[in-house]
């Protein structure tokens, strides 16, 4: 074999990032925290004027709840999932908040996409199911989208069983 046409070089079927969803940035948190920040102190100021002291303290600890629940969802917004497919391999690879990589490699071959879906909700559930085993995959996607990614990733799978045409004279 020379370098040209080693299995290396295998082209890339189907490549694919998927993240999490997180509908608020970071400048829009910024501002609902200040909002919410503002919000809670004056009211904390008028139970302070009735003579409430307390209250105005559990208005502070609701902002620093709120803050709390945040910071844990964009901690948990940095986890994503790779997949790869090409002619001999399919590749999974998912990293988790914390930074954990778990690896999954199967043969298109022998692999099928399992997709579950509810009459009224749509998609609910993708496994990659090989040797009896089933791998969930595409968790914290929304049912549109894990049928738009199902149906992209099948496409993949059926042309690497299919086989690629390769026409070396183009």
């Amino acid at each position: 074999m020379t370098a040209g046409n080693s299995f290396d070089d295998e082209p890339t079927l189907f490549s694919a990032l998927l993240t999490p969803h997180r509908s608020l940035n970071r400048t829009s948190f910024l501002i609902l925290m200040s909002f919410v920040s503002i919000v809670s102190f004056i009211s904390g100021l008028i139970f302070l004027s009735m003579g409430a002291w307390p209250v105005f303290g559990f208005f502070g600890l609701d902002v620093l709840a709120i803050w709390w629940a945040f910071r844990v969802n964009f901690r948990r917004a940095t986890a994503y999932e790779e997949y790869s497919v090409t002619p001999s391999a399919l590749h999974v690879r998912r990293v988790s908040h914390r930074g954990a990589v778990s690896e999954w490699t199967f043969n298109p071959l022998w692999v099928r996409l399992d997709v579950e879906k509810h009459e009224e909700f749509g998609v609910e559930r993708l496994a990659l199911v090989s040797r009896g085993q089933s791998l969930g995959i595409a968790n914290f996607l929304g049912p549109d989208e894990k049928q738009s990614f199902a149906k992209a990733l099948t496409a993949a799978l059926a042309t690497a069983k299919r086989g690629i045409d390769y026409n070396p004279i183009t």
